[in-house]
């Protein structure tokens, strides 16, 4: 596949041909625009879409697994009005999640925190603000948020991380670079409920669970109770298709903390 390595080299060589060419045979500067627009084209949805691996490669999914394995995971929390009934969910279906927790919201409900990881549950890093321009911070701003947010982890349990979900599922060459400072490892998905977004039901339902295979990775959110809804079918779902929900460690069999 694709990324942003291969791509910048394919569309330099490109270029170096056209401008070789240029001196032999005229062409219009049209052709040059073309190449432009379309590296930048590719470029934004590599960058967009996590399960292109175009800047650093995700945990995205394990296809290899030979257990009924597949991983549910929660972006944006500790939430006090959510997290809890999702926790409570969990433990009744006897399922185990992955968190990708928020860093000033650990701060706030440090009580949350340290009940998810009782729980049995796996923690990890999903920036400090979440900001909406998080996909423009420098790699020095981005390195402090994932530090910060580590911080306050070991703070409130001890633990080293050593998994992290970019904000959004965005990815640039900035945060590439503070992957490498941090040591975190990337988590992504192949399942994207959409359940932030004004879809009913029914339809985050139905997209989380078609063709739901051993091996995939689930994004939902501890942030509403249309999610909440969702993960009630879905766990029973689960267990109709002999499908059992696990930490991404688990999933991958790798350690989620140093």
């Amino acid at each position: 596949m694709l990324n942003f390595k291969s791509v910048n080299i394919i569309s330099g060589l490109i270029l170096l041909g056209l401008l070789f060419t240029y001196n032999i045979f005229s062409f219009s500067v049209l052709w040059l625009i073309f190449l432009a627009v379309g590296w930048l084209l590719i470029t934004m949805a590599g960058s967009a879409f996590i399960g292109w691996n175009y800047h650093f490669n995700s945990l995205n999914f394990n296809p290899k697994t030979n257990k009924n394995y597949i991983a549910i995971t929660f972006d944006d929390g500790p939430n006090p009005e959510y997290t809890p009934k999702v926790l409570a969910l969990l433990k009744k279906h006897h399922a185990k999640a992955t968190f990708f927790c928020i860093g000033k919201h650990i701060e706030m409900h440090p009580e949350i925190f340290k009940s998810i990881i009782a729980e049995g549950h796996t923690v990890a890093n999903h920036t400090y603000s979440h900001s909406n321009s998080f996909g423009f911070f420098s790699t020095k701003k981005v390195t402090s948020e994932l530090e910060q947010t580590n911080q306050i982890i070991k703070k409130h349990s001890g633990l080293e991380v050593k998994l992290y979900r970019p904000a959004f599922g965005v990815t640039n060459p900035n945060i590439n670079r503070a992957l490498k400072i941090t040591g975190l490892q990337s988590v992504g998905w192949n399942k994207r409920s959409l359940d932030t977004t004004k879809l009913k039901e029914e339809t985050v339902f139905k997209r989380v669970t078609k063709n739901l295979k051993k091996g995939d990775i689930i994004l939902l959110h501890d942030t509403s109770d249309k999610s909440i809804a969702v993960l009630e079918q879905l766990l029973l779902f689960l267990q109709e298709e002999k499908l059992e929900s696990v930490t991404i460690d688990s999933l991958f069999n790798i350690k989620a903390y140093a």
